[in-house]
């Protein structure tokens, strides 16, 4: 069961109209990486998961991420109402109208085909798709891309604070990025508490590292040095890996035997 709450989770206040900024609003209203389809991911998600406390968890927040399309919605629509009302009603000479429609972005496809209304589209007009959401059916995977889409969002509401100068919106769109931040640690506490939230796979191979890309500028770090790796460089050893771990692993018996 859903009900509406008739206030906004989050005050919205904009300072004057902009149907450029407007337009590109819509990312987060109908894109890729915008709110309803994170809503949908969480949801779907939701249905299929017994876990009971990643259920309620991924409940809560796809519920919560509803709310942020209408937050969104309300920016846009704000951000157009002075357009939309003149459109509507013909004010002005039809040059200036025109120009002041067509100023970027799809702000005059907004405007003329929506009627300032927000569309479930994004920035470029292309029409959200369920194709956005890719849940897989696994919690441990579910969860990794949960992390990551969250951190894309942030990174678009990021761009979007720093390309206006209205403290509203600003206020708005920090609180957004905001709450991004608090999904990201909630899925990363959920996938901890999975034990263990990797496959062992082929456990010769798990960690190694093929040095494969070689040259000048070879660096190592966390993510190829210390203990919990083996690195290999030699190109020898870089292919028909499965006969050298086997040719690796039958010396290692010999030489426990001679011990």
């Amino acid at each position: 069961m859903s009900m509406h709450n008739k206030r906004l989770m989050y005050t919205v206040r904009i300072s004057a109209p902009d149907p450029m900024l407007a337009t590109l609003m819509l990312e987060q209203f109908g894109g890729s990486q915008g709110e309803l389809a994170a809503a949908m991911r969480y949801f779907t998600q939701a249905l299929a998961d017994d876990d009971p406390g990643r259920k309620d968890m991924l409940y809560d927040i796809a519920t919560e991420e509803m709310s942020h399309p209408e937050i969104i919605g309300s920016i846009f629509c704000m951000l157009n109402k002075g357009m939309k009302g003149k459109i509507a009603e013909g004010v002005g000479k039809a040059a200036e109208l025109l120009a002041e429609i067509t100023q970027g972005g799809e702000s005059h496809t907004t405007s003329i085909l929506y009627g300032g209304g927000a569309a479930l589209v994004n920035s470029a007009g292309v029409p959200w798709t369920a194709a956005y959401i890719d849940s897989i059916g696994d919690p441990t995977c579910d969860l990794r891309s949960n992390i990551a889409a969250e951190a894309r969002t942030k990174i678009v509401y990021e761009r979007l604070i720093n390309i206006t100068d209205d403290p509203g919106l600003k206020d708005a769109l920090g609180f957004l990025l905001t709450r991004e931040i608090a999904h990201q640690k909630s899925f990363e506490k959920a996938l901890y508490a999975i034990e263990p939230n990797f496959l062992p796979g082929k456990k010769e191979f798990a960690n190694v590292y093929y040095d494969m890309s070689q040259g000048d500028d070879d660096l190592r770090g966390p993510w190829n040095c210390g203990d919990n790796w083996e690195f290999v460089s030699k190109r020898e050893k870089q292919a028909a890996v499965d006969a050298a771990m086997a040719w690796r692993a039958s010396n290692c018996r010999r030489a426990s035997k001679r011990c």
